[in-house]
């Protein structure tokens, strides 16, 4: 099995497809949401498509993305869009960083370079790593995806056969945050042996859907929390991330078929979830500019990836989790944390100790969803800090 060099050139016709689409907006009426309590607000939602159609310019972004090593190779009858980067220093750790929904693999760039070549940004060269990212099956580059069944637990099996088979990599080390984080906690529970440790910016237990309504995000946890600041602080953060979980564990396709169609469908979804999600006070360029929201709804849109990027939450609420072993901690592999964002806890819960193998953790008061896009260097100083006293 071997991986083929890869170079990222989307064919002309579909972007001439997408102008054409963004001339022709079907525009619907939004009044009385300045706040975007109903939802995407539209007059920003018609300033960034104005935009994307006069300004964006994909090749210059494209040129960007084949600056880096990337490569495909067939795993399983699917194909794998990865980068592959060599550390530069007397022993790199080689190691897998997985993303989330919905991010791409290109919201990781930011940490690449200071990953493979510490000494270039300031840090020392013995923290070096080989530095791999994927795109989640069905996401960008790794597509077509027309397996069924495939979610984080499986998509964990592929990534052993990725570094182990096609790379070469007897032990590695992974790294990851949403459906990265369980992907890679995956890793750690079933594949310890072939893990040097793992790192996660979201601590989330793999068995968060195997429960009898795995479309309603914090059932049952939060029904049998008491009354008070907690559960209000917890209800007031699923208002924001729920509606995504219900439509896409439970209809994804039928959301697919409005975003497959209309690029401002699309985008809608995705950008009210980067605003939302990531650390941005309601500003959503504070954080992500506009070139840098629309190069992700490229990567969704011109790869045809919206459908089967969705249908990981059906595949992870339908095809449930099942545990490789009874031992305790789930997660036997050495586990670094980084808390991130407004209110991080300081420390990890004793539940967490439990179910983690815990040999580091960190905390950073800023950064939301997106943390290696929003705050690289902090996520950067948590990987190398989980792994120095691990090489």
């Amino acid at each position: 099995m071997q991986a083929a060099p890869f170079e990222i050139a989307i064919p002309e016709e579909k972007l001439e497809d997408l102008r054409t689409r963004l001339e022709r907006i079907n525009w619907a009426p939004d009044f009385g949401n300045d706040g975007w309590a109903y939802g995407v607000n539209g007059e920003y939602l018609r300033e960034l498509a104005d935009h994307w159609l006069n300004r964006y310019d994909w090749r210059a972004h494209e040129t960007e993305m084949n600056r880096f090593n990337n490569f495909r190779v067939e795993i399983e009858g699917m194909p794998i869009h990865f980068v592959h980067e060599r550390g530069k220093g007397p022993n790199p750790i080689p190691l897998i960083l997985s993303h989330g929904w919905p991010w791409t693999y290109w919201d990781l760039r930011h940490v690449i370079g200071p990953l493979t070549d510490p000494a270039a940004h300031g840090g020392d060269p013995a923290d070096s790593f080989d530095v791999v990212v994927p795109s989640l099956p069905g996401y960008g580059f790794s597509t077509p995806l027309t397996t069924p069944g495939i979610n984080y637990w499986r998509t964990a099996d592929l990534w052993v056969t990725l570094m182990r088979e096609v790379l070469g990599y007897e032990r590695f080390a992974a790294q990851g945050g949403d459906w990265g984080a369980l992907v890679t906690s995956q890793l750690g529970h079933k594949y310890a042996e072939h893990l040097i440790g793992i790192h996660l910016t979201d601590a989330i237990m793999l068995n968060m859907f195997t429960h009898d309504r795995p479309w309603v995000l914090g059932d049952p946890g939060l029904a049998s929390m008491p009354q008070g600041e907690a559960r209000a602080a917890n209800l007031a953060r699923l208002r924001y991330y729920s509606a995504h979980v219900a439509v896409q564990a439970l209809d994804p396709q039928t959301l697919a078929f409005m975003a497959h169609d209309s690029p401002i469908g699309l985008c809608a979804w995705i950008l009210e979830r980067r605003r939302n999600w990531g650390d941005t006070n309601g500003d959503v360029e504070s954080r992500f500019p506009k070139d840098d929201l629309l190069t992700t709804m490229m990567l969704y849109w011109a790869t045809d990836a919206f459908v089967t990027s969705v249908r990981y939450y059906y595949e992870a609420a339908w095809n449930q989790w099942q545990p490789s072993h009874d031992r305790t901690p789930v997660v036997e592999a050495p586990t670094g944390l980084t808390f991130h964002g407004p209110g991080a806890p300081q420390e990890p819960s004793e539940q967490q100790r439990e179910y983690w193998n815990l040999v580091h953790w960190d905390s950073h008061p800023a950064g939301g969803h997106f943390a290696p896009a929003e705050e690289p260097e902090a996520i950067v100083r948590g990987i190398r800090a989980t792994f120095r006293n691990l090489r």
